[in-house]
């Protein structure tokens, strides 16, 4: 039974990856449209599955949860807002390492700043 939902799953990400590389770009409207009907995605032919306003983007989530597959969220990677590993190197990693920075340079030292070019007066040429 996990095998034929494995199977199943391949064959949706298929034709989903299929679905985007394949899909009509309008661009008057702004729209992407789908050339040719997904009936296992339940997409039809002239469906539009992306535009820049007001509009309910398609989720493959959604689709596996149609075909009753049993914990859908393993198959799918968590969303960016959520979390995943951006949103860990954003919180752990990357605050640390903007702290030490600030860290070490304020820690009493003045670093010596070069003498102005040209004393000071700028580039211009007298």
């Amino acid at each position: 039974m996990v095998t034929n939902q494995k199977e199943l799953v391949e064959e949706l990400k298929t034709e989903w990856k299929k679905l985007w590389r394949e899909r009509y770009d309008d661009k008057v409207r702004a729209e992407g449209v789908a050339n040719t009907d997904y009936s296992s995605l339940f997409v039809d032919k002239g469906t539009v599955i992306h535009a820049t306003r007001a509009f309910k983007a398609l989720n493959f989530k959604e689709i596996l949860e149609q075909h009753e597959i049993d914990d859908a969220e393993r198959y799918v990677p968590p969303d960016r807002f959520v979390g995943g590993w951006t949103k860990f190197v954003k919180n752990n990693i990357t605050k640390s390492a903007a702290s030490k920075k600030c860290v070490a340079n304020s820690s009493g030292e003045k670093t010596v700043k070069q003498q102005p070019k040209k004393g000071g007066r700028g580039w211009l040429h007298v």
